[in-house]
């Protein structure tokens, strides 16, 4: 007999599906992705720290699931909702079925839901907060439905000393079959300071010749000096990035010595509040790998993969800082460059994993601006 596996709200409305993860009850912060590929890629994001996922694609699991395609060492969300788990996985690649992959990863997750009906809830009642249930045991919905209520989210919250890397590493594999971009000048070293950093972004920069040393998010600007980069780049990550001040204090640092700086995401949104910029919470956030956006310099739209529950505030904009890109679905702030500085920022995130490739460009200008600097500091040709 299967157990009983229920979606239940913060407004009492229950759903009824099937259990395809392990048994247990959590609640949580739900996020709707709105991308038809890549759902491997998009479950171990460590972006989704503490989210519930429901996927408004309808058939997820069609290729499987394996061994190269995980953007960190393990899965960080809390749970996931789907509407038809495929019961054949066909792909060269595929290792093993998600329904095996999940339960190996102890995840909760409930298939048979109406994710599109779903997402128009969360959508238009502006739901947030939300509890998977999969249980044999008698349940106490009111109970559980205090506990929903009760759950605070994510705004306020520090979770990057919960999942940035512990100790400094190297990393040196890229995409396999991908030639070299480029043939730049000279190998760059950039240090990336790891907010949940995903490793598609790793092999973008390893592709194009650079050496990578990922470090904590905590570790101090003296430390990082000492590693003698070229650039500095800051990862994506999840939930606020207001209440993170040590991490703000040491970008403020990177920003007097004009050292080139690119952060993506969580990273984007660091380096706007120490420019001076503020952040807000937005209402469902953006997450998908369709949405586009508009660069304000050349008027073309790229379409890009989104992940992020918060944006800068277009009121609160220092005079240090150029908007450069925007979204088309809402006008929110995609994309910033600091005023006579090599430091720039973007929401999205440009590795395109799972997809598209539109703002991969966005690379290859970071790595322009660490050649200028590389050129003008140790007077390289």
């Amino acid at each position: 007999m299967n157990n009983t596996a229920i979606v239940l709200m913060e407004d009492g409305t229950k759903l009824l599906g099937k259990s395809i993860g392990v048994d247990g009850i959590v609640i949580g912060e739900i996020v709707f992705n709105t991308a038809i590929t890549g759902y491997q890629e998009i479950i171990t994001d460590p972006s989704y720290y503490k989210q519930i996922i429901t996927f408004t694609y309808p058939h997820i699991g069609n290729v499987g699931t394996n061994l190269k395609d995980n953007e960190s060492s393990k899965i960080y969300l809390k749970g996931i909702i789907i509407n038809n788990l495929s019961k054949i996985s066909s792909n060269y690649r595929s290792t093993e079925n998600l329904d095996i992959f999940l339960k190996k990863k102890n995840i909760i997750a409930i298939e048979g839901i109406d994710t599109r009906y779903l997402t128009k809830l969360i959508r238009d009642k502006k739901i947030t907060k939300i509890g998977l249930i999969v249980t044999k045991k008698n349940i106490n919905y009111k109970k559980i439905i205090k506990k929903i209520n009760a759950y605070k989210g994510l705004q306020g919250l520090n979770l990057i000393k919960n999942i940035t890397t512990k100790e400094n590493y190297s990393w040196v594999k890229g995409n396999k079959n991908i030639k070299v971009i480029k043939n730049y000048i000279f190998s760059m070293h950039i240090v990336v300071i790891d907010f949940g950093v995903k490793r598609s972004i790793l092999k973008m920069f390893i592709d194009r010749k650079c050496k990578i040393t990922v470090v904590s998010a905590f570790t101090s600007y003296e430390n990082i000096i000492l590693l003698n980069p070229d650039g500095i780049f800051l990862s994506n990550g999840p939930g606020d990035p207001t209440p993170c001040l040590s991490i703000i204090n040491t970008i403020k640092k990177f920003l007097t010595i004009n050292i080139p700086i690119f952060g993506v995401c969580f990273g984007h949104q660091i380096l706007a509040i120490a420019s001076g910029a503020k952040i807000k919470k937005m209402d469902i956030g953006h997450h998908g790998s369709n949405h586009p956006v508009k660069d304000l310099k050349n008027n073309k739209v790229l379409i890009t993969t989104q992940n992020h529950g918060f944006t800068i505030d277009e009121n609160n904009i220092p005079k240090n800082l150029e908007i450069t890109h925007k979204s088309l679905f809402d006008n929110t702030i995609q994309g910033i460059h600091y005023i006579n500085k090599p430091a720039f920022g973007f929401q999205g995130h440009p590795e395109a994993s799972p997809g598209p490739h539109d703002a991969s460009i966005l690379f290859d200008y970071f790595i322009e601006l660490i050649q200028i600097y590389c050129i003008k500091k140790y007077k390289r040709l």
